[in-house]
């Protein structure tokens, strides 16, 4: 199998992003910027993507949609709110991070996420530091958030970090982030990054490609 062929087959099988899944969708605008910022904060923690998703999926039907409803939201509304998506382990900790990261950005960005990106300059380096003065948004966190927002952010294009690659080798792809994105359309980099990251995760998506 060609590396194409097999690209096209995790993109087909495997390359919805996370933000698909939760219901996101993803524009450069204040709200769906907002709700990916949580769901990259939920996926950061040692957890089930799955569970995640739905966590992130039960805050935004409970009407924490944005930064100001999160920060009017009571700390036991988003405990009841995590527990129903089955974010049990985290859930206290994880309240208090959405509520005290909510407050942040309407402090210091008027709750657009976007403020981070204009402060960032265009430098992605910069952008990850500034994400990660949002609590709860490590490292890990501030991957994710790029990933996905790569469609739609043009400097932070391709976006493919160490779990992506990680993933591509399971699929025996290049490590070279520049060399996965030629083998796909530009806006087919999100889905890519996450069924990469899919295969990261799960051997048997790696499998499932490669047979």
């Amino acid at each position: 199998m060609s590396e194409r062929e097999t690209v096209r087959a995790l993109l087909q099988r495997h390359g919805r992003t996370y933000a698909e899944e939760a219901g996101i969708r993803l524009r450069d605008t204040p709200q769906p910027l907002y709700r990916l910022l949580v769901l990259a904060d939920l996926l950061s923690a040692r957890i089930r993507a799955s569970v995640a998703v739905d966590a992130a999926r039960c805050l935004f039907e409970a009407g924490m949609k944005d930064a100001r409803s999160m920060a009017q939201a009571t700390w036991q509304q988003r405990v009841d709110a995590l527990g129903r998506g089955g974010y049990r382990r985290y859930d206290e900790r994880t309240a208090t991070q959405l509520g005290d990261g909510a407050e942040l950005l309407l402090e210091r960005y008027g709750g657009d996420v976007r403020g981070m990106r204009e402060e960032a300059g265009g430098d992605v380096e910069r952008l990850k530091d500034v994400l990660q003065q949002v609590p709860g948004i490590g490292p890990a966190g501030a991957d994710i958030f790029l990933r996905e927002v790569q469609g739609i952010w043009p400097e932070a294009h391709p976006y493919l970090d160490g779990k992506a690659l990680q993933g591509a080798g399971r699929c025996g792809l290049p490590g070279d982030p520049q060399k996965l994105a030629r083998l796909v359309e530009k806006e087919q980099t999100p889905a890519l990054a996450a069924a990469l990251v899919r295969a990261a995760l799960d051997k048997e998506v790696a499998d499932d490609v490669r047979g």
